[in-house]
């Protein structure tokens, strides 16, 4: 027998073998100060040859099995002078639950996240990487483990760094369920399609012109097809409906307040609860209700898009709205440009256009909406009037007493309408997608736009790294789009009260209302000084246990 203890982080130790392949069992209490017993199997072959064995690394590589705890090393032989040494790698029979971070882990897109009880391996959220030719790579590279392995999916809301990649799995194989809500499912009908649209575009774009093209993509992630193979998988839940996702995971989604149907997720499992953030929206905001409470996890990933900042609040914001429209149209004879999202931006600047000229605070809008999915998702958001709070019930049944005096909405569907926008040369609102003006239509507004100053530009919502919307926001006086340098001399407006994200002082609002710490918390979807700088915030605050962890990385739970 042989004793084994953690030097320098290696666990090192002496065995007497004359095995040419010995093989050791070892048993273990699992602990952080772990001692590490090996027997031979066979003593009757133990000969006075000195050996030296070490398992490199501090963390346990396991295989799951429905087994008891037990552990089998499996060596192999190194020749080294008068001894022989050994590495080991270790095989798990028992169940230990982990959960392994494939994006959002230090970063803001890309979500998706697997749990391995042993039993069962399960994903939440299943998100496509954005900003730029390094998310691109990322997107291709997905996923780093077999779609055929997973037993179900959870998805917290349709935005498409969250449920993106559902197609490119089941072009890979994947077969089993994808829980989301109703509204959420009405939205993915529409949303991946879109995707699969424009990344065929794009792909088509960049195999025409690979010299003028940052994009790795010169075919897309997925196809239409792909797109109809996922969707029959999606089984849609109500709100606070407890699922049965597998006979020993329970499951229960409760409303996010980021964006139609968007969702936080509980998950019983492994004698565990654990709590998915999902994107939290902030409390009292346009159209949607505020986030649900949440009083007690094991476990928790919380997001951290804004954990470093806080935003204007709504008074203040509907100000400076009002003052770049008016200063826009009616005193410089230019356009306002926005990018924003198709669901749950574009809707919350509508509502907001709607309202202000209520409140007679704005008057004689036109406005274009140039997405070819926004009609749909308008459409979709208003089949949920249940969702909707208080005050835009309200706004809605002025609306209909009142429709003459809205705002000029255009929604331009072909690509035609699309370009004859360009033509306009000022007294318009444009909306158009993508939000981070990386793909679709508003790179045509932006190209036609940004280098009038007369004009301005309004960004709404968070810019990812890499994005041209964030290279705007940084003060990029050149912007390179379809290959040509742009002069940037339109206004850029960063308007960040409007953003669908809790700030730093609503998300630790909503972990307050924790009665009791959770063992672990994970600080997810943000980038790395933000996710880390909140993650500080909560220990000092709240005195949790938090880890932010990076990419591919694995914790026990």
């Amino acid at each position: 027998m042989t004793r084994f203890t953690e030097k320098n982080g290696v666990y090192v130790g002496i065995i007497l073998s004359s095995s040419s392949s010995p093989e050791f069992t070892t048993h273990s209490s699992l602990t952080p100060d772990v001692m590490i017993q090996a027997y031979a199997q066979d003593e009757a072959r133990i000969t006075p040859n000195v050996c030296c064995c070490h398992w490199k690394g501090t963390k346990w590589g396991w295989e799951h099995t429905k087994l008891s705890w037990h552990c089998q090393f499996v060596c192999y032989q190194v020749s080294c002078n008068s001894y022989t040494m050994f590495t080991w790698h270790t095989h798990l029979k028992g169940v230990l639950m982990e959960i392994t971070f494939y994006g959002a882990a230090s970063e803001v897109t890309g979500s998706c996240y697997l749990i391995d009880t042993g039993e069962v391996r399960f994903l939440v959220d299943c998100g496509m990487f954005q900003g730029g030719h390094e998310a691109d790579l990322k997107n291709l590279k997905f996923p780093a483990f077999d779609p055929a392995s997973i037993d179900f999916i959870l998805i917290t809301h349709a935005h498409i760094d969250h449920s993106g990649m559902l197609p490119r799995l089941a072009a890979l194989g994947y077969s089993n369920p994808v829980y989301t809500t109703k509204a959420t499912l009405d939205l993915l009908l529409v949303m991946l399609r879109d995707s699969a649209h424009i990344q065929a575009k794009e792909a088509e774009w960049a195999t025409q012109h690979p010299e003028r093209s940052h994009h790795a993509l010169t075919q897309p992630l997925y196809t239409l097809h792909n797109v109809e193979s996922a969707l029959t998988l999606i089984v849609a839940v109500e709100y606070e409906a407890k699922i049965q996702a597998h006979e020993s995971i329970r499951c229960r989604f409760l409303d996010a307040g980021h964006i139609l149907g968007s969702a936080m997720i509980e998950v019983w499992v492994g004698g565990k609860k654990i709590i998915f953030s999902g994107d939290l929206g902030q409390p009292d905001r346009p159209i949607l209700r505020s986030p649900a409470w949440v009083e007690a996890a094991d476990v928790v990933l919380i997001e951290s898009t804004y954990g470093n900042r806080l935003h204007k609040n709504l008074d203040d914001t509907l100000d400076e709205f009002v003052s770049v429209i008016v200063d826009t149209l009616k005193y410089k004879h230019g356009n306002v440009i926005m990018p924003a999202f198709t669901v749950g931006r574009t809707q919350e600047i509508l509502y907001l256009l709607m309202d202000l000229t209520r409140q007679k605070r704005l008057s004689h809008l036109k406005v274009y909406v140039d997405s070819p999915m926004a009609l749909a998702a308008t459409e979709i958001t208003m089949r949920h009037f249940a969702l909707f709070n208080q005050e835009t019930q309200a706004l809605l049944a002025w609306v209909d007493e009142k429709h003459q005096e809205m705002p000029e909405i255009h929604f331009a569907q072909t690509v035609e309408e699309s370009m004859a926008l360009n033509d306009i040369r000022s007294g318009a609102i444009i909306i158009s997608a993508s939000g981070m003006c990386d793909a679709g239509r508003i790179k045509h507004h932006l190209r036609y736009n940004l280098n009038r100053p007369e004009c301005s530009i309004v960004i709404t919502g968070f810019q990812a790294a890499g994005t041209l919307g964030r290279r705007l926001v940084d003060g990029a006086k050149l912007a390179k789009i379809f290959g040509q340098e742009i002069p940037v001399r339109a206004s850029i407006h960063t308007i960040g009260g409007l953003s669908a994200h809790a700030d730093q002082a609503g998300l630790l609002n909503w972990l307050r209302h924790f009665k009791t710490a959770p063992q672990q918390t994970f600080v997810v979807h943000g980038e790395s000084a933000t996710a880390n700088q909140f993650g500080e915030l909560i220990k000092e605050q709240l005195g949790w246990h938090v880890n932010v962890p990076l990419e591919k990385q694995t914790f026990s739970l």
